[in-house]
């Protein structure tokens, strides 16, 4: 086996926590109308511990064990069939905990901190819902959250492939999750639904989570699980375009879909950065579908592209963050192909 093989990072599991949402294969596709009144994820979660975690870190377990079970990582009883400590966690969330930090800072300011409670103040930590997953499943490989912005997803995916290339596990649970409350509403300057039937007033977060496990492909041969998609080059820059120009550089080739930032408006890469044999690439606008996503939108475009890659044979382009053209510290881009093509030109090489 090549070394090129050898390093090369893929998606080999998906889990999605979402209102409405049938599992990954929807991803494609507009949540249904009503998605709000369909039953919550949450509720799939059963067993003692559940009453003090948040709604994030709820989702996120979801979310996670589908995504395990998916790549083949847990048996008929839940448990994991790999050692613990060849599994690491990377989460990104930009407001997970905001709810229970509000709450107790509101609690700090009213009854000083002999009101607070003991079990809720871990809660209060960045971390919780990586932590949370880790603990449930037994995960004692690296465990990092990532809070850094719109560009926070896709950081989150590439932390988990340098992470295996490094060595330092061999697989990585991502998950990405935002929820939908009060807390974030107030934080974000969003307006709080009021009852209405107008659903244009007023804007709907997203409220979910998305999980998926990046692996080496040596690894995922060896356990005889397939491949869904390969992560090819990424890139951070100031601006949007400067990210998108530096990946299509690195692998040029047709894109079959562009999973597009968050705020796209006026944020288009230029025709040069998608090369000539891209043509126009349809654009897929997740937080146009499913509302406002966060940290959550990069793993939530690269479980799409995964999704996209089981019946297509091209690549997807996902980018999140505008970087100096929305506000945004960065923008991000990343190309994912079929496992098939990159070992293949594995192979040329």
């Amino acid at each position: 086996m090549s070394a090129a093989t050898t390093a090369q990072a893929v998606i080999t599991g998906l889990g999605t926590a979402v209102r409405g949402l049938d599992g990954p294969g929807g991803l494609l596709g507009p949540l249904p109308a009503g998605h709000r009144s369909a039953a919550d994820p949450v509720s799939r979660l059963t067993g003692r511990g559940l009453r003090y975690k948040d709604r994030a870190t709820k989702l996120a377990m979801t979310a996670a064990r589908d995504a395990l079970d998916a790549a083949g990582l847990l048996d008929g009883a839940g448990e994991l069939t790999v050692p613990g400590e060849s599994v690491g966690v990377v989460a990104s969330t930009n407001y997970g905990n905001c709810d229970t930090v509000c709450e107790t800072v509101q609690t700090i300011a009213e009854s000083t901190y002999l009101g607070t409670s003991p079990m809720m103040l871990p809660a209060t930590s960045s971390n919780v819902v990586a932590s949370w997953v880790a603990i449930t499943h037994g995960l004692r490989g690296a465990n990092l959250t990532l809070c850094n912005g719109p560009a926070s997803g896709l950081d989150a995916v590439n932390w988990a492939r340098l992470l295996v290339a490094a060595r330092r596990v061999e697989r990585v649970l991502v998950v990405g999750v935002e929820p939908d409350n009060a807390a974030v509403r107030h934080v974000t300057e969003t307006p709080e639904p009021d009852g209405t039937d107008d659903t244009d007033a007023v804007p709907e977060l997203f409220d979910g989570a998305v999980a998926l496990v990046v692996e080496s492909l040596a690894s995922a041969e060896a356990r005889g699980v397939r491949a869904l998609a390969a992560l090819g080059p990424y890139a951070r820059r100031g601006d949007h375009a400067g990210a998108v120009a530096k990946v299509r550089a690195l692998r040029p080739g047709p894109v079959g879909l562009w999973c597009v930032p968050e705020h796209p408006a006026g944020v288009r890469a230029p025709a040069p950065a998608l090369g000539a044999s891209a043509g126009s690439a349809p654009v897929h606008d997740l937080s146009a579908l499913y509302g406002p996503s966060s940290g959550a939108l990069g793993v939530l475009q690269c479980a799409t592209a995964a999704v996209w890659l089981a019946d297509h044979d091209d690549m997807v382009l996902v980018s999140a963050g505008t970087g100096d053209a929305g506000g945004d510290d960065a923008g991000a881009a990343l190309l994912l192909t079929a496992p098939e093509a990159l070992a293949v030109a594995g192979s040329a090489a």
